[in-house]
C-alpha cells in the first residue's frame, strides 16, 4: 500500500466515526423528545389507571406485601381520603390501633375489611373504641385491612396470632365485595393479591405467592415510576401481561370454616358479624352452629362505610351478641375453665 492510499484511510476512519455519533445522538434526542411529549401528553389526558391508587393516602395502606398482598406500613402517620379526611396511626404490627403491650384482660380480635379498618371514620368513630367504652374490662383488638377479603384476613389471623393471642375473634364479613375478592387474584383496578383454591388433587391450598408486585405498587414505591408516567404506563403493560386475572370458584364458606378451625384449634371463640343479611352465608354459619349477628340498617356514607351513627349501631349489636354467647365481661380463666 502507498502513502497516498494509506493517508485516505486515515482520513476516512475518523469521518465515519463522526458520523456513527452524530447519528446516534440524533436517534437518542428523537427519543427523549418523543418520551418527553408522550410524558406531557399522558399527564394532560390523565389517564384513570395511572394514577387510581396513587395520593389519597393509599400509600399508608396498600404498601406491597408478599405474602398478603398489601398492608399497612407500620408505625406510619398521614391522612386518608375518601367519603371525608380522616387522621391515620398504624401501630407496630401494621394495625389501625393503639400499641399492643402486655394485657391481663380478656382479648377480644376484630378482623375484617375497610368496615374495620374505618374508611371514612376517624380512629374514636369506630365501633371497637365504642365497644371499649362498653366493656372496660375487656381487651379490644383492630385488625381491620382495607380491601381484604376473607382469604387475606385469614392470613393475617394466622399471621399476627402469637402477637395478640386474643380469647375471642369477630370475623366481620363484608357482604358487599367479600365473595368477589376471595374468588380473584386481582382487585380495585390493580391490586393483587393471593387467593384459596382447590388442587386437581382435591387439596385446597393458597395460591399467588409470593404474591407479585401489584402496578399500584410500582406506583407507590418505585421512583423511577413514581414520577413518570411513561414508566407507569409501561409497567401497567408489562404487569398486566405478566399477570393475568385469574378467578376461581367461591371458597368463602371454606374460608370462614378454616378461620374458626384455626381458632377453637387455640382454644378461643368464633363469631362472625354480617355487614347484611345473606341466605348462602347464614345457612352455612347456622348449620356449623357459628353464632353471628348483622349490621342492616347502620347508617352509611356510601352504601357501605359506616358513618359514626353507624358504628354505634354495629357496637350494640356486637355488645348483643358477645352477651348471647356469654362472653362480655366474664374473666379469663372462669371463661375458659367452662
Amino acid at each position: 500500500m502507498d502513502a497516498s492510499n494509506s493517508s485516505a484511510s486515515a482520513v476516512k476512519k475518523p469521518t465515519g466515526f463522526r458520523r456513527l455519533v452524530k447519528e446516534t445522538l440524533t436517534q437518542l434526542a428523537i427519543l427523549l423528545a418523543t418520551l418527553a411529549v408522550t410524558e406531557v401528553a399522558l399527564r394532560v389526558i390523565d389517564f384513570r389507571d395511572l394514577r387510581d391508587g396513587y395520593g389519597r393516602g393509599y400509600p399508608l395502606v396498600f404498601k406491597h406485601d408478599p405474602e398478603l398482598g398489601w398492608a399497612p406500613i407500620p408505625n406510619s402517620r398521614g391522612e386518608f381520603h375518601g367519603s371525608r379526611t380522616i387522621s391515620l396511626a398504624h401501630n407496630s404490627l401494621g394495625l389501625r390501633d393503639v400499641e399492643l403491650g402486655p394485657d391481663a384482660r380478656p382479648t377480644i380480635l376484630v378482623i375484617g375489611d375497610s368496615l374495620v379498618w374505618g374508611y371514612d371514620a376517624e380512629a374514636s368513630e369506630r365501633f371497637t373504641e365504642l365497644l371499649r367504652q362498653e366493656l372496660p374490662s375487656t381487651h379490644i383488638v383492630n385488625a381491620g385491612v382495607p380491601g381484604y377479603g376473607t382469604d387475606q384476613e385469614y392470613l393475617l389471623l394466622r399471621r399476627i396470632w402469637d402477637t395478640v393471642r386474643p380469647d375471642v375473634v369477630i370475623l366481620v364479613f363484608c357482604t358487599s365485595n367479600d365473595r368477589d375478592d376471595n374468588t380473584s387474584n386481582l382487585r380495585y383496578g390493580g391490586y393483587l393479591k393471593p387467593y384459596l383454591a382447590q388442587a386437581p388433587d382435591g387439596e385446597w391450598r393458597f395460591a399467588g405467592q409470593p404474591v407479585p408486585w401489584s402496578r399500584f405498587a410500582y406506583f407507590n414505591e418505585n421512583a423511577l415510576v413514581h414520577n413518570s408516567w411513561v414508566a407507569r404506563a409501561a409497567v401497567s403493560a408489562f404487569v398486566q401481561l405478566r399477570y393475568p386475572a385469574v378467578t376461581v370458584p367461591d371458597p368463602t364458606e371454606r374460608l370462614v370454616g378454616m378461620m374458626r378451625d384455626f381458632v377453637e384449634a387455640h382454644a378461643a371463640k368464633f363469631l362472625v358479624g354480617l355487614q347484611l343479611r345473606e341466605p348462602q352465608i347464614e345457612s352455612f354459619l347456622q348449620t356449623q352452629n357459628i353464632r353471628y349477628t348483622w349490621f342492616d340498617g347502620a347508617q352509611s356514607y356510601d352504601g357501605m362505610h359506616w358513618t359514626p351513627e353507624g358504628h354505634a349501631v354495629v357496637a350494640s349489636r356486637l355488645l348483643q351478641l358477645l352477651q348471647s354467647a356469654e362472653i362480655a365481661d366474664v374473666p379469663r380463666d372462669a371463661r375458659r375453665a367452662k
